[in-house]
């Protein structure tokens, strides 16, 4: 009894919530695929992740490490801007050691163009988005570079994107979300392209008042289609198709965990925490 009293404590700090947030960059968005989701205004989130090396560029890469990690910071300071800075921690490569001896620095940007609805019910919402568009130049000099050039900058996860999301609730049950991204591939180690990513969420928002819909109300689960292309270390590339994940939002979204398979095979986590300014 003692047993079921400590679940139903621990129910009752979970709350329906919109998780809109892509944790493992440290912006909103599904997994890596980008959405035209928006951050509640005035919402800061800071957090950070433990990555499979296969999820991120392929500079992360060595037979030695399997994992690295990033910490982020990132606010809407309007409902139609988001900016955010997130930080990856980089392994040397080395067979002795192992250990993190840099640091990746990328900073985001996020704009609605246009809000879901504005027009007529059935209008999606749009935005424009960035991330790492540039940064200082390998060689130093405090030179701004975002060529994407191997051997000239750090640009190791550059992509323009426009994105556009449509949700459909369903009342008693929960939402779902259908997003399609149209991106522009910049980052070093990785070939230049311009492609597509699609994929869908549903977030849970039950009306039953008993302890299992309450717990339920605060999953959200992802799939997505994210066709890029890293080079592998043998020198060729690899393709990443589908990714599915799940975030999980407690204490009225204030603490957010998430859990991903990139390609189906690669294990990464996280939590990030959100303050709602206003």
């Amino acid at each position: 009894m003692k047993k079921l009293y400590l679940i139903g404590l621990l129910v009752c700090l979970c709350f329906p919530a919109k998780s809109v947030a892509q944790y493992f960059f440290g912006t909103t968005g599904l997994l890596h695929a980008p959405t035209a989701d928006m951050q509640r205004d005035k919402t800061f989130l800071a957090g950070g992740g433990h990555l499979n090396k296969w999820a991120t560029s392929s500079r992360f890469r060595n037979n030695y490490v399997h994992y690295t990690w990033n910490y982020y910071i990132n606010i809407t300071i309007f409902p139609w801007m988001e900016v955010g800075y997130t930080c990856t921690l980089i392994h040397n490569g080395s067979a002795t050691d192992g250990k993190f001896t840099n640091q990746d620095r990328v900073f985001n940007l996020r704009l609605r163009l246009w809000k879901e609805g504005w027009w007529r019910e059935w209008t999606p919402q749009i935005v424009l988005g960035a991330d790492d568009p540039t940064t200082h130049a390998d060689h130093g000099g405090g030179n701004l570079s975002w060529g994407g050039e191997e051997g000239d900058n750090n640009n190791f996860f550059t992509r323009f994107y426009l994105a556009v999301t449509k949700h459909r609730q369903f009342v008693g049950v929960g939402d779902v979300g259908a997003h399609i991204s149209l991106m522009y591939c910049h980052a070093m180690y990785a070939p230049h392209c311009v492609r597509p990513a699609a994929g869908v969420n549903f977030q849970f928002a039950l009306t039953q008042e008993k302890w299992w819909a309450k717990a339920l109300n605060g999953l959200n689960l992802m799939a997505e289609y994210y066709p890029v292309k890293y080079y592998g270390e043998s020198g060729g590339t690899e393709t990443c198709g589908v990714n599915v994940g799940a975030s999980y939002a407690v204490w009225r979204d204030n603490i957010n965990l998430w859990c991903e398979q990139y390609d189906m095979d690669h294990f990464s986590w996280g939590v990030a925490f959100k303050l709602h300014l206003k």
